[in-house]
């Protein structure tokens, strides 16, 4: 890799990072910036995952903040991650990359969807469960299933998940999006630090694309927790259906 490459893979780490703080689907611009530089796509997307998780966890701690309050939610909605996670990267040494092509967009698209239409769901919600005593801190009773399917997605693909997080976690629990985002960068992370330690031990890792990006999307995660602060709910859910929208199109084109 020549220098000005090593620079231009590094700045996609950048972006990555930054868009992955916010939404995800940062994969986007990282997997085919390495496919434009010659890395065979196994690698690339191997060398991807790697070194994106540094990214994730910078993420994290750019919301430490919203995760104030968050700590017996954020336990419990782990729990489902690891467990989705370990199951979608299992199935992506089991499966044919062909199996989940078809439920994939239709799985972008539901997420884009429901975070468009979240508030008045989420209404609908809110009224169903006062009437039994109201949403519990965690959520209601299918978050926790909810984002277990997630992990098991992000485990076995990754593109978008944090769509489908967003989507999850604005209907069924009570809280604000940016208290959402911090949450959805957590169970990110440990859905991306379970399928690269999978990628690790059974694949070829391109370790100089991993570094680079990896460098590229910690300053990334920081960029990207200041910008996505300072958005307001409404523009933070128009952010993440344009994200969701351009995932759909790039997975079917």
């Amino acid at each position: 890799m020549s220098p000005l490459e090593a620079v231009l893979v590094a700045l996609a780490g950048v972006a990555a990072g930054t868009i992955n703080a916010v939404v995800g689907s940062g994969t986007l611009i990282t997997f085919p910036t390495l496919l434009a530089f010659g890395v065979p796509p196994v690698t690339a997307n191997v060398s991807n995952t790697v070194g994106l998780v540094p990214g994730s966890l910078s993420g994290v701690v750019g919301y430490r903040r919203e995760l104030g309050g968050q700590r017996s939610r954020v336990v419990r909605l782990a729990s489902a991650s690891l467990i989705g996670g370990i199951a979608g990267a299992l199935l992506l040494l089991w499966l044919p990359s062909s199996a989940f092509d078809a439920i994939v967009p239709a799985l972008i698209l539901l997420g884009v969807v429901l975070v468009l239409l979240g508030p008045r769901i989420q209404r609908a919600v809110a009224a169903r469960a006062e009437s039994r005593g109201g949403i519990p801190d965690h959520g209601v009773w299918w978050v926790w299933p909810a984002v277990a399917a997630a992990g098991v997605y992000g485990g076995y693909f990754g593109a978008a998940q944090g769509v489908l997080l967003m989507a999850i976690l604005g209907i069924g629990v009570a809280d604000t999006m940016q208290r959402h985002t911090a949450t959805k960068n957590v169970l990110a992370l440990i859905v991306n630090a379970v399928a690269a330690a999978v990628f690790v031990a059974v694949a070829d890792v391109d370790w100089t694309a991993a570094g680079l990006i990896a460098l590229g999307s910690v300053v990334g995660g920081q960029l990207g927790a200041g910008v996505g602060r300072r958005l307001s709910p409404t523009l933070l859910r128009a952010v993440i259906a344009l994200v969701g929208i351009t995932a759909l199109v790039v997975m079917l084109a």
